[in-house]
């Protein structure tokens, strides 16, 4: 049993990204300092904020709520690599762009289990 949401594998794992994107983003030119790399910030530090969150809250459709919150700040975020890779500021993408997927992943078992659904079975 946890207790606290920084002893949470997805937790861990989307703070790691948003470490990831802060290093990333003072790489962009000057020019984005207040456009793309802050989107990409917030969008990044939005996906840890809400897993926090959620675990602080009571109910499970409030948990699940702010986890599903979360999911879609990670789906934005990859989006805005993608952006940040056709406009050239970031070459390889690879390493976050799975770190990324991973914690969707793991945001969607987590908030199915919240819920009290089953994981989808693997075949």
């Amino acid at each position: 049993m946890t207790t606290s949401f920084i002893q949470l594998d997805v937790w861990k794992k989307a703070h790691q990204a948003v470490l990831s994107v802060y290093v990333l983003t003072k790489t962009f030119p000057p020019d984005e300092r207040f456009g793309l790399s802050i989107q990409m910030r917030k969008a990044a530090s939005s996906i840890p904020a809400n897993i926090a969150e959620g675990y602080g809250r009571r109910g499970p459709k409030e948990k699940a709520r702010f986890y599903t919150i979360a999911t879609g700040s990670a789906e934005e975020l990859k989006y805005f690599v993608i952006l940040s890779k056709d406009l050239g500021y970031i070459k390889d993408i690879e390493a976050l762009w799975r770190g990324i997927e991973d914690v969707c992943r793991m945001l969607r078992r987590l908030t199915d289990t919240t819920l009290g659904m089953a994981p989808p079975r693997c075949s």
